[in-house]
């Protein structure tokens, strides 16, 4: 769920800012190439006002891009309820579950299909059969940059779920298990393998 609602101003940290508008990092990326890789990274206790100045950015300006970005960014969402009463249609969306496979294995909403690279690949040959898409992640944290990702890729009708599956879980369909993401530390060359166990 969007919460560009919230009082931000140029003096908000900048997790406050990335907190609240899902889609900051990416905004502040493509317009200004900050915060994309190690040598534009930023530290997120710094205010906005502060990144600007860094940068010889009018942060009012910087402020007003992220806000409209966020605005175009909740076009790419759909709630929950509206996503289950497309699905009671019978001519809903498809459902592309981007999460790990293992999360995928252990909790999934009926009718959704794994994203992996087979799939990727038969999604983008034919984008522009597709049709409407819908992302299913985790928490709500990541379907919005795939799905502009996959709009780049020509697949226009994509859409991600807001909240992720633990929203539809709470919202929708309580049968469907809220889970929890706990990372062991591992060698710092190991991608981490993520343990479920139940959400408090």
């Amino acid at each position: 769920m969007m919460h560009h609602d919230a009082k931000l101003t140029i003096h908000s940290r900048m997790e406050e800012v990335l907190a609240a508008l899902p889609g900051a990092k990416r905004a502040l990326f493509a317009k200004y190439h900050l915060g994309g890789c190690q040598s534009c990274a930023f530290d997120p206790s710094i205010t906005l006002a502060e990144l600007a100045a860094r940068n010889e950015i009018v942060a009012e300006e910087m402020l007003s891009h992220l806000l409209g970005a966020a605005e175009n960014d909740a076009k790419l969402l759909i709630e929950p309820a509206e996503l289950k009463k497309q699905l009671e249609t019978g001519a809903g969306p498809r459902l592309v579950d981007i999460r790990t496979r293992e999360e995928f294995e252990a909790v999934a909403i009926k009718g959704s299909e794994f994203f992996d690279q087979n799939l990727q690949q038969s999604l983008f040959a034919r984008a522009a059969e597709v049709g409407p898409v819908v992302l299913i992640d985790h928490l709500g944290d990541r379907g919005l940059d795939m799905a502009a990702w996959f709009a780049g890729h020509g697949c226009r009708e994509t859409r991600a779920l807001a909240g992720g599956i633990d929203a539809w879980s709470r919202e929708v369909d309580p049968s469907v298990p809220r889970y929890r993401i706990e990372l062991d530390s591992p060698p710092a060359d190991a991608p981490p393998s993520p343990s479920h166990s139940p959400a408090s």
